[in-house]
């Protein structure tokens, strides 16, 4: 269907890729790996002619249709969601005039042999096919049940597009690509602003899809689901798998390793074979084995290895000063903007070294949350206030907004850097992959990921107890996002996170807030147990939210559910306490295990102190570790009992 020859992007002296070459067939389901900065992007623009490459072509015939979702795009305005989804069927009347053209161009002509005929029928029928695509159900249920796929309430198709937030836009704007039906579907990290239950209805409608599909995604879960084959781009170079995202990295793997054992063998070979002809060269009785051996050195293929992007992120996030034992808490808690009260009544408790994930669809009030946490927003009503000596560094989800693109990225920390950390600039850019010339390029010219990384390093520059971080894996690429939850997993401070990313949160976190229909529920547990009761609370909902009731009967059907809730909480209330204790128990448990682990460390390095080791800075550690420790088995003794 779609060929790409040859293709190769440059900047100056600098190849993003060279040369490449691959083919996108009529039912592709196609992941396109690579780490941030690789070009998946570029790639994705030059195939729908957004973008024009150095040298090379692609070749596309000329009726394919092409829909792409963009990382960052234009937001339109004036119109309700139900209208903005409804311009998705322009190019289906314009279909319908296409062959009402073609149709009375045939009925004039009567060179029924010639070649200009035979191509109008056929130029009909491709028409006429994609209109009965088109015409499978009328135009309005097909917006409405994508809308709400994409997790928009019927209550909701008729406000206007600028009363939602940026990632509520997103969705329509992928509403209408869906709804267009395209040959092709190029959508770059879709999920990047969808919430769990609307990845899961995306996931089952591209896995259908009867069109090509090729996307951009760090969620593996995602990738594994839709997609069929997989296309790596790597140094400039690209590799492609006819399998999933998981099974390509086995496979890659395997193909490295057999790589290498065929390298070394014909490199033992070889240095045997020169070995001979070094000691026997002069010897005449020899010289025609020697002679023999060398032709066959001069014909014998050399095995090379591929190249391999080894550059990792080594973030370690520094020690935290410790605070109070409850690091935030508010009590009947209600936010909101002069339109709108986003959510109610909230009780929230966090405590030291507790990780804690806020989800739930957007526009619930999770981003919102965060505002009000580090101050950024005063509630309407209600108590909310941080512990003692707290100190919280905020990740916000716009790092777009929120980076100047007029610094370069050493400027961006230099400006903040105070003190001692400012000669540590290089190694903390280092650690987020910016080395070499990377430090002096510009905000404006980095990929989302690298803006991602950007923004994270700037919350290394000082020491914080509570973390709040708002979707800090959007943009990220996996092995990236792999490297963060294991140092997030490995900080000792308190961390706050909002995330639609199923696989960073499980094994993170240790407690779920469901913010949900302007109400906030906690969970314990994590988010693996969070998933599986809320999909046995939601089981009748999301049937419903996929039924195709008339929308009066489905409001009357959601009222219903919402008293399914009621009656669903009462029935919990009971044991709900019982489970949060003994989940306390446990993690208190977890944590006097891991401090008195810490102490003997300590304790091993005063008995026996070596130069170089800060004693008093150990000894006011080991200390500090004696306290919290009193405070948990005093606190553990009093749940026990």
């Amino acid at each position: 269907m779609i060929s790409i020859n040859n293709l190769t992007v440059s900047f100056g002296s600098w190849e993003l890729f060279s040369r490449i070459n691959f083919h996108i067939s009529e039912s592709d389901k196609i992941g396109l790996v690579g780490k941030n900065g690789a070009g998946k992007s570029t790639l994705m623009k030059i195939i729908c002619g957004e973008a024009n490459p150095t040298s090379g072509s692609v070749d596309k015939p000329q009726h394919v249709s092409i829909g792409y979702l963009p990382q960052i795009m234009e937001h339109h305005r004036g119109r309700s969601v139900m209208e903005e989804a409804m311009s998705a069927f322009d190019e289906s009347n314009e279909a319908e005039r296409e062959a009402q053209r073609i149709t009375q161009e045939l009925s004039e002509r009567s060179d029924y042999e010639s070649s200009e005929y035979l191509s109008l029928i056929e130029r009909l029928n491709e028409v006429n096919d994609r209109l009965a695509v088109f015409h499978s159900e009328p135009p309005e249920v097909q917006a409405e049940r994508t809308l709400r796929g994409l997790g928009f309430l019927p209550s909701e198709l008729d406000r206007p597009t600028e009363t939602f937030s940026q990632g509520w836009n997103m969705r329509i704007e992928l509403a209408k690509i869906l709804l267009r039906q395209p040959d092709l579907l190029l959508l770059d990290e879709p999920t990047n602003h969808l919430d769990i239950e609307s990845i899961e209805w995306l996931e089952g409608y591209l896995k259908d899809y009867k069109g090509a599909v090729m996307l951009v995604s760090h969620d593996r879960k995602f990738l594994d689901t839709v997609t069929t084959r997989t296309v790596e781009l790597m140094l400039g170079s690209i590799y492609d798998y006819k399998v999933p995202y998981t099974r390509y990295t086995q496979l890659r793997a395997e193909r490295i390793a057999q790589q290498t054992a065929a390298y070394e063998n014909q490199q033992r070979m070889i240095e045997k074979t020169e070995d001979f002809i070094r000691a026997f060269r002069y010897k005449p009785t020899k010289s025609n084995q020697v002679q023999s051996r060398i032709k066959a050195l001069e014909k014998l293929e050399r095995i090379e290895i591929d190249e391999t992007d080894n550059a990792t992120l080594t973030v370690k996030f520094p020690p935290s000063p410790r605070s109070g034992d409850i690091a935030y808490k508010c009590h009947e808690l209600t936010v909101g903007y002069p339109q709108k009260v986003v959510f109610r009544d909230a009780e929230i408790e966090i405590k030291r070294g507790e990780k804690v994930a806020f989800v739930g669809r957007n526009g619930e009030g999770k981003t919102t949350m965060m505002r009000v946490i580090v101050g950024e927003l005063e509630p309407i009503s209600g108590e909310s206030r941080l512990g003692h000596n707290v100190d919280f560094g905020y990740f916000a989800q716009n790092q777009e907004d929120v980076l100047d693109k007029s610094e370069t990225v050493f400027s961006t920390l230099d400006r903040i850097a105070v003190g001692d950390i400012r000669a540590k600039l290089r190694d903390i850019l280092a650690q987020f992959l910016f080395r070499g010339e990377d430090i002096d390029k510009r905000v404006s010219v980095l990929s989302g990921g690298e803006r991602a990384r950007l923004g994270m390093a700037k919350l290394m520059l000082q020491s914080h107890n509570l973390l709040a971080l708002d979707e800090p894996t959007n943009h990220m690429d996996i092995k990236s996002k792999d490297i963060l939850k294991q140092a997030l997993k490995a900080y000792d401070g308190t961390l706050v996170i909002v995330s639609h990313d199923r696989d960073f949160l499980d094994g993170l976190v240790d407690k779920v807030y469901e913010f949900r229909d302007g109400h906030v529920r906690e969970f314990l547990g994590g988010v693996a147990d969070f998933l599986r009761m809320r999909h046995l609370e939601s089981l009748q909902e999301l049937e419903r939210f996929k039924d195709h009731s008339p929308v009066s009967q489905v409001s009357q059907e959601e009222k219903a559910g919402q008293n399914d809730r009621v009656s669903y909480d009462q029935q919990k209330a009971k044991s709900k306490e019982e489970k949060k204790k003994r989940n306390r128990i446990s993690y208190l448990e977890s944590e006097i295990e891991k401090l008195e682990k810490k102490m003997k460390e300590i304790e091993a390095v005063l008995s026996a102190p070596k130069e170089g080791d800060d004693i008093m800075e150990l000894t006011r550690e080991y200390l500090e570790c004696k306290r919290d420790l009193d405070a948990k088995t005093e606190e553990w003794g009093e749940l026990i009992d």
